[in-house]
């Protein structure tokens, strides 16, 4: 009989006229993985926040091995041996990672070189990849990761939260994330993930637990459970897990960008004689490992990004004229149509405002069409609504600041404007990274919406298998250089992985 480590009484907890969690029962044990899964907005982080410290139930118990805790702070967490670690990381990124695992502690003089030794010996413990001494601002998202969880651990944490832990990583990352999570399940310590990801639950924990809009629903055995199964858990109803991939219909070329060469702030290349073509009518996926180019693609066609060499031709579908997108501002490329959507690690460090409304939100995009000092106010309104409704925005109205809402309700917030902009090219990077099921089935239907209407759409992705079943063609960049271009319905994941691990320029099929 495994040892309680968690269990949750009857928690609720109210944010004005929002109930994020309602009379919320649950438990987790040493020795085992437990995923918390549900819709974004279900109240999954919320209610760890309030294991954690960051928050104080309003009603309702917590129990830490079998008696009952009170946790007002992270630091009281820490005494219970609870450490989370959160989404958006909190480091500082001028510190090396000894420097951000020890900051804060109550530990007289600091001793570095000592709790250097203790780092590397908890990361050899483990199977950690991590060099004590290295900056942060140096290091790639998982990196950042590690110290996030070697921090918890070098504080004692036998307890584990993981919120998203596997949003930005790569395949290859998340392989050996959760090789580590498996070895520390087998040193008795309790592991809790939030995920929106069901291959990744199925293939990691032992039981699942299910929130369906701030209550608890169940929990199942891993075992015994599946994927349509614990989406109906989540949504309340049975949903189709099938992306419909219409045949494109008057296919012409829509962007074509030739012979691109960019290098970063240090005079590293990052795009290196890039070519390719984005139709009308279709979907083009980009896939690749992390950082192999692909935001400095978007960033450089949008007019973010200034190009050594190569030109970006758009044929203007208004006008039915060829122009050059090199030399414009990133507003004149917009007013053109097209349209960059990207989800970053931050959401709210791309285009989006914490403290300002939905509506005042999508009036960043219009208020240059309000007249003289007057801004025009129901347009913009009456596109938030609209949003909410069409995306299932978890918020109380068009009126609330987007800082409140759930981390995945601002990004449909983010890749709704876009697609609300009519645009001709619409290049979407990541758009459902971290989304529930259903809503990133929304996203990719919103998109096949966007193709039969004639768009080009870029589609930069994670998930092999959504690319193959959503785009019609893929291209693959590594460091830099296209590596292929295949069909998609005529590929495999094997063959787009072994594409992802070349670096020359092969050309398009």
């Amino acid at each position: 009989m495994k040892q309680c480590a968690i269990e949750l009484k009857n928690i609720t907890k109210v944010f004005g006229k929002v109930v994020a969690n309602k009379n919320v029962n649950l438990t987790a044990y040493r020795g085992e993985i437990l995923s918390i899964l549900g819709e974004n907005g279900s109240g999954k982080t919320t209610l760890m926040n309030m294991i954690s410290g960051i928050y104080f139930p309003d009603e309702g118990q917590i129990c830490i091995d079998g008696e009952e805790a009170v946790i007002t702070s992270p630091k009281d967490a820490f005494a219970y041996k609870i450490g989370m670690i959160h989404q958006h990381f909190k480091l500082v990124e001028a510190f090396s990672a000894a420097e951000n695992i020890i900051l804060g502690l109550d530990e007289g003089k600091y001793d570095l070189k000592a709790s250097t030794e203790k780092i590397r010996a908890i990361s050899e413990q483990y199977g950690f990849d991590l060099d004590p001494e290295k900056k942060i601002y140096t290091m790639s998202v998982s990196e950042k990761q590690t110290v996030e969880i070697v921090k918890v651990l070098y504080r004692g944490a036998d307890i584990l939260i993981l919120d998203e832990p596997t949003a930005v990583l790569t395949p290859q990352e998340i392989e050996k994330l959760f090789a580590i999570l498996r070895r520390m399940r087998e040193d008795g310590k309790c592991i809790v993930i939030i995920t929106h990801k069901l291959h990744e639950v199925l293939s990691l924990s032992d039981r699942v637990s299910v929130l369906r809009k701030g209550e608890y629903v169940g929990t199942v055995k891993t075992a015994e459970t599946s994927e349509s199964e614990l989406t109906e858990m989540m949504v309340g109803k049975k949903i189709s897990l099938n992306i419909d991939r219409s045949e494109p219909q008057n296919v012409e070329p829509r962007l074509v960008v030739e012979a691109l060469d960019c290098c970063d702030r240090s005079g590293v290349k990052v795009l290196d004689n890039v070519s390719f073509t984005a139709n009308a009518g279709e979907i083009l996926g980009i896939a690749g490992i992390a950082g192999s180019g692909q935001r400095e693609l978007l960033e450089a066609i949008a007019g973010l990004q200034q190009l050594q060499n190569g030109s970006i031709f758009y044929h203007n579908p208004k006008t039915g004229t060829v122009e050059e997108l090199r030399g414009k501002t990133p507003l004149q490329i917009r007013e053109l149509g097209v349209r960059l959507s990207f989800v970053p690690e931050d959401r709210l460090g791309m285009g989006l405002v914490g403290n300002m409304d939905i509506t005042d939100n999508m009036m960043l995009r219009s208020y240059r069409k309000g007249r003289g000092v007057f801004v025009e106010r129901k347009a913009p309104k009456e596109l938030a609504k609209s949003i909410i409704e069409t995306l299932e925005v978890v918020t109380p109205g068009a009126t609330t600041p987007v800082r409140r809402l759930s981390g995945g309700n601002v990004q449909k917030v983010l890749v709704g404007r876009e697609i609300s902009a009519s645009p001709t090219v619409l290049m979407a990077a990541y758009p459902v990274r971290g989304l529930d099921i259903n809503s990133s089935y929304l996203i990719y239907n919103l998109l096949n919406e966007q193709k039969k209407k004639g768009v080009a759409v870029v589609f930069v992705g994670e998930d092999l298998d959504v690319l193959i079943e959503l785009c019609d063609r893929i291209m693959v960049i590594g460091s830099g250089r296209i590596t292929g271009v295949v069909d998609g319905r005529n590929t495999t994941k094997e063959e787009i992985g072994l594409l992802m691990t070349k670096t020359g320029e092969e050309g398009e099929k």
